[in-house]
């Protein structure tokens, strides 16, 4: 028989028989991709295909990350149109005058090095090891729900052969992930217009980039100068880079929140078993559909919605702060405003590829109260000024927290108490503390309130 004579089952089980036989010069990844049903680059399929391979002899027990990042080039490099010398001596220029604007705007010291002008596919090479580290813990949970589902599919006397099969199982799956996953970052390369853009810090600490080719694509309908329009970006993207580098932690805090969110997935394993029961190798999209849409992920946990609200909130605090300093920083820019709204709106709605990627994960990358965060942040500097403002991000337990965005007149309170030399008020920690160290030490603890209690000196509690 012909080989395009061949249904899809047949073509798929010779695939299998060629891999498991080891016969890896055999096997077309033209082949594989077809069956697959996902537009996969033939140096994308090989790296499949070793990883596989490897899976099958024994000599390869990790996700194919390598894949993510091939595949997110393939897409990124297609459309990329490189950066040409009249765009780098224009966001040069842009650059010079933004870090002249913000430090006016803010007492964090400048960076080490100017923003850098990037391709699309330089992009992606530079933030794939944070896609990485996010995605890690979702690529995890789904090779180890592959593994399960095909223990429940199978029959009792093959349970030993499938026990000894769970590396193969969990390659296949992360193999199947991080392909996805470079789509995703592939398709964000092409929407991003600079290092910032996202909301979380991609980039390397202490680097601002902006993206020629996609700042051009967003500018092309809001009819503002271009001038104007890369200042205003460039701006922004520097405010963003300083503060990551200035308060250190700030990254690292940012990143343990959205791994500990991504930590709590499970892949709905009901769905991933009754997807494979009715599997038909000549539908392949099917899967790919379930893994865009988020199919496979259930409904959040409440501790999981308890992360994403935290999460959401510390994203709120950044954008905020940044988009105040860069209103004070742009105010000579006639059409500031109209751009800054513009800004606002795609963080609000963002494209079809960071969509995907809250799919992917089930998680949106978005600032939910930025505006709530910026009137905090602009009532703060009203208050106490720029470098008491600023002085917030010097530590991690002085940052503004979410009660703080409720409520920013009590953060105003006590700032300004500070600002006078006033001790802060006792709360509860405070009284808790030291009546700790009161009965450490067998003396009587302060009292604090109102005065409405028992001013006789003696012990109101009981013996």
């Amino acid at each position: 028989m012909a080989d395009d004579d061949r249904s899809p089952e047949e073509e798929f089980q010779e695939l299998l028989r060629r891999m498991l036989s080891g016969e890896s010069g055999a096997i077309d990844p033209e082949q594989l991709s077809r069956l697959s049903g996902m537009p996969i680059d033939p140096a994308t399929m090989q790296t499949m295909m070793r990883h596989l391979q490897g899976a099958f002899s024994g000599s390869d027990d990790g996700i194919a990350w390598d894949l993510a990042q091939r595949q997110a080039l393939h897409i990124a490099n297609q459309s990329d149109r490189g950066v040409t010398d009249g765009q780098r001596t224009d966001l040069d220029q842009a650059v010079t005058l933004a870090t002249l604007w913000l430090s006016e705007a803010t007492t964090i010291s400048e960076l080490p090095a100017p923003a850098r002008a990037l391709t699309r596919g330089a992009w992606v090479e530079a933030t794939m090891p944070v896609w990485q580290e996010l995605a890690e813990p979702v690529a995890t949970s789904i090779a180890d729900a592959l593994t399960s589902a095909l223990r429940a599919q199978a029959p009792e006397d093959m349970q030993e052969m499938i026990a000894g099969a769970g590396r193969i199982m969990r390659t296949v799956g992360g193999s199947l992930f991080a392909t996805q996953l470079g789509h995703v970052v592939g398709r964000l390369s092409t929407e991003v217009v600079s290092g910032g853009d996202v909301g979380i810090p991609v980039m390397p600490a202490g680097d601002a980039a902006i993206l020629p080719q996609n700042f051009a694509d967003f500018g092309r309908d809001l009819e503002i100068p271009d001038d104007q329009l890369a200042l205003y970006l460039a701006t922004r993207e520097l405010a963003h880079a300083r503060l990551f580098r200035h308060a250190r932690w700030l990254r690292l805090h940012v990143i343990a929140q959205v791994r500990d969110f991504a930590a709590g997935i499970h892949v709905d394993t009901d769905a991933l078993e009754e997807l494979a029961s009715r599997f038909d190798p000549s539908e392949p999209e099917e899967l790919r559909r379930a893994l865009e849409s988020g199919a496979l992920l259930p409904a959040r946990s409440e501790e999981q919605t308890a992360a994403l609200t935290r999460l959401e909130n510390l994203l709120a605090t950044i954008e905020g702060w940044v988009d105040v300093v860069t209103e004070a920083a742009t105010s000579r820019l006639p059409s500031a405003e109209r751009i800054a709204e513009a800004v606002r709106r795609r963080r609000a709605v963002g494209g079809p590829a960071e969509q995907a990627l809250g799919s992917l994960v089930g998680l949106e990358l978005r600032p939910r109260r930025m505006r709530e965060a910026a009137a905090m942040w602009r009532a703060v500097t009203d208050a106490v000024g720029v470098q008491a403002r600023d002085a917030l991000w010097d530590y991690p337990d002085l940052m503004p927290t979410a009660e703080d965005i409720d409520d920013p007149a009590a953060l105003v309170a006590r700032l300004t108490a500070q600002a006078r030399g006033e001790a802060p008020a006792q709360d509860e920690m405070d009284d808790a503390l030291a009546q700790l160290l009161a009965e450490e030490s067998g003396q009587q603890p302060p009292v604090h309130g109102d005065g409405d209690g028992d001013a006789s000196g003696e012990d109101p509690r009981p013996v």
